[in-house]
């Protein structure tokens, strides 16, 4: 099921995207771990398009938002819309109510605005006007944020940040997939291909479950907290990383792995996604630190801390 999935799921999202096979992957990460993404990349890299293409190609509900200044709480939630026919309130769902969320440029929504995602992140549920309404099993959000431009900003808070499973960048066209991007473009314009669904919500499900039977090897669990554990000890980092953090990282290790066809995690699997789910998660006692510097300090960690044998790998299965 997994290769039929995962293929057919590729080259249905290639019919309107080009490249960015691994940002792929880990968007599908983080929908299999129940997780949420956080995009931070140049305007016009086609994040929009990604996202809107996975969902499409996954048979998701999916709205986009775009957050700016006025943008209120409860523009998200919704509101209670009085109707004098029937003396009576009617909730209206804001677009927060589907299966896969885009907030576009996420920092430049208000801290208040930014605060109505929590909950909804946290606990898939939401509460207006005093009344609690569950949202979707498979609620995810994928938010993005412009790095090179601050004005008119608010910076997402650190609770806010852990709240984000992942955080990556697209990645880089090659040439030829640039070149490829211009003629499709020349050629179709704005009428991109249509997409169909390759599954549905209930298999997500399905294979979210299968995702969880994933077997991680107690002495894997062992390194990879002991990776976190070293955190306050990166030059410059003042905090350690949550609870959270930790079992938001051990789930994505078995989605991870499930998508590289395997039934059991891999010490590659922890080192591979240790920048996106660390990175986003190191404060320093500067304020600003380049994105580049954590990067490299999470791959001074992973030389630090000795990545176990193969004897695990025989009692794994």
């Amino acid at each position: 099921m997994l290769e039929n999935f995962y293929t057919t799921l590729h080259r249905e999202v290639a019919k309107q995207v080009i490249g960015n096979h691994q940002a792929q992957k880990l968007l599908l990460t983080a929908l299999l771990a129940e997780g949420h993404v956080l995009l931070e990349d140049d305007p016009g890299s086609g994040k929009t398009a990604l996202s809107r293409a996975l969902a499409n190609s996954l048979g998701l509900h999916f709205q986009r938002v775009q957050a700016t200044p006025d943008l209120l709480p409860s523009d998200l939630t919704g509101i209670n819309i009085y109707r004098p026919d029937t003396k009576q309130f009617e909730f209206h769902a804001g677009p927060i109510f589907t299966e896969i969320l885009l907030v576009d440029e996420i920092n430049r929504a208000t801290p208040r605005t930014q605060s109505a995602l929590l909950e909804a992140m946290a606990e898939r549920q939401v509460t207006a006007d005093g009344q609690t309404r569950s949202l979707s099993e498979l609620f995810f959000v994928i938010a993005t944020q412009n790095p090179l431009e601050t004005a008119g900003t608010f910076p997402l808070p650190e609770a806010q940040l852990d709240r984000f499973m992942l955080q990556f960048s697209l990645e880089k066209l090659q040439h030829q997939d640039k070149e490829q991007l211009v003629s499709q473009a020349l050629k179709e314009g704005l009428l991109l291909p249509p997409l169909s669904p390759v599954t549905d919500a209930q298999q997500i499900l399905a294979i979210r479950q299968t995702v969880r039977e994933v077997y991680f090897h107690p002495v894997l669990l062992d390194y990879l907290v002991s990776l976190c554990e070293q955190v306050p000890s990166l030059e410059g980092v003042v905090t350690g990383v949550s609870h959270r953090c930790l079992i938001q990282f051990a789930k994505a290790c078995q989605a991870y792995a499930y998508l590289e066809k395997r039934q059991f995690v891999l010490p590659d699997d922890i080192q591979t996604l240790a920048v996106p789910i660390l990175a986003h998660r190191l404060f320093f006692q500067n304020a600003y630190t380049t994105t580049s510097r954590k990067e490299e300090l999470i791959g001074e960690l992973l030389h630090k801390i000795q990545v176990p044998t193969e004897d695990w790998e025989l009692k794994s299965v």
